[in-house]
């Protein structure tokens, strides 16, 4: 990182006009980047990965309608009636303007520390900066999204943010911070992805904080190509009663380090985790989702499925931990990978860290390839030996894609999934 200095991180923040504190807690990222380790991950070498060779590159271009989007973004866009946030690397370039019900923010983070700074202050940068990457994204950020939702609000349609990325040696870090209230509920769908095949760098962070009798259901779905460095963390913590969802779609091509950690604070909160990802090329993935019990009568339930093809490499994490004293909880985990090619290869990994007698907790991990049995019983139906993988690959995936509320998401995730057999 000696390309950057503090005196350049620091024009940074005061170009996005952001108080003392906030500057102060890049700095703080930044002097720690160099004595931090890289995410030790499994079975996952990070060496050669590219996370700090790169340009904070802005947008030319701004859009006031959306007929004016290029169609790689138009045809992500949920409703014609959805609130919608557009970036292109580190800028805005097109946000509705739609009426959303009274007390919701949905606005840029740039936005959001000069207009609700306190609330910023009171539940950005949560998590602690425990190895390199993390520190890079806290020092860097640049760009994202603040919601918050007020007690007792139901948004009757999904929020949208879509962060695009382009050039060369480009880089993006958005930070997606989502408050809901007590008795709220929203859908987010976050999208991820370039229109170009140069080298880049997508460092992103989600962030929720679900509250009491709170339903909060995020959907990410990453779509870089082979080119580019693709790091996702997501966090999540519940209150009492509160109910988290994540939907989560890898679909990259590239190196990707996907991690979602959720945080079940109080009792009686819940958390679903649903997973899929679809690699082809030389695609290297470590996936991985993580619960923690703290409050009693908690539940958790993570189902991950992975199809790798060509010479594509998926590791599926699955870690469910019951602290002591979250008694009468259930965590419940499934991973699966599916390998298409002799050279793909898939590994699923479940952990099971319990400190509390009185629980409930399973696990269920499996890597294979195709029945050839059930590939035979359909060719004699006189389908085709590639259509036929498709239905099959079409199956396995969709016991979680099915699950996803939006039809315009799952149109567009089948879509993609569909292109990487014509690739």
């Amino acid at each position: 990182m000696s390309v950057w200095s503090r005196e350049q991180i620091t024009q940074l923040s005061l170009a996005q006009h952001e108080p003392k504190w906030a500057l102060e807690k890049r700095l703080e990222a930044f002097d720690a980047i160099d004595s931090l380790p890289l995410p030790k991950l499994e079975k996952t070498n990070l060496d050669r990965w590219n996370f700090s060779s790169f340009q904070l590159q802005k947008a030319n271009t701004t859009y006031q309608q959306i007929d004016q989007l290029p169609n790689e973004i138009s045809r992500l866009l949920l409703d014609e009636n959805s609130n919608v946030l557009i970036q292109k690397n580190d800028s805005v370039v097109y946000q509705t303007e739609n009426t959303l019900e009274q007390g919701v923010i949905f606005t840029s983070l740039a936005s959001a520390f000069q207009q609700h700074e306190t609330l910023l202050k009171k539940y950005l940068y949560g998590q602690d900066v425990s190895h390199r990457v993390a520190a890079i994204h806290q020092a860097f950020v640049h760009g994202g999204a603040f919601i918050y939702v007020p007690r007792n609000v139901t948004l009757k349609l999904p929020l949208q943010t879509i962060f695009w990325l382009d050039g060369k040696e480009a880089a993006m870090f958005p930070h997606v911070l989502i408050v809901a209230e007590d008795n709220s509920k929203v859908e987010i769908v976050a999208n991820f992805l370039s229109t170009s095949s140069e080298a880049a760098i997508s460092n992103s962070v989600v962030q929720a904080y679900v509250g009491q009798g709170a339903n909060v259901q995020v959907a990410t779905v990453s779509q870089f190509p082979h080119s580019v460095v693709d790091v996702m963390e997501r966090f999540a913590t519940v209150g009492q009663d509160g109910n988290m969802e994540w939907i989560v779609a890898d679909l990259s091509d590239g190196r990707i380090i996907s991690k979602s950690t959720t945080h079940l604070k109080e009792n009686g909160g819940h958390v679903d985790v649903k997973s899929v990802a679809f690699g082809a090329g030389e695609m290297r993935s470590n996936i991985t989702a993580e619960v923690f019990h703290e409050g009693t009568h908690t539940t958790s339930d993570i189902q991950a499925r992975s199809v790798m093809k060509d010479k594509a490499t998926s590791i599926l994490n699955s870690i469910t931990k019951i602290e002591k004293g979250a008694s009468k909880s259930d965590g419940q985990q499934t991973g699966k990978v599916l390998m298409l090619d002799p050279e793909a290869r898939g590994d699923a990994n479940p952990i099971l860290l319990i400190d509390e007698n009185d629980v409930t907790a399973g696990h269920a991990a499996s890597v294979g390839r195709i029945d050839p049995l059930t590939l035979f019983y359909l060719m004699s139906r006189g389908i085709s030996k590639n259509e036929a993988s498709k239905l099959i690959i079409r199956g396995f995936l969709d016991t979680i894609i099915s699950d996803i509320p939006s039809a315009a998401l799952r149109a567009s995730i089948h879509e993609t999934i569909e292109g990487k057999f014509t690739s």
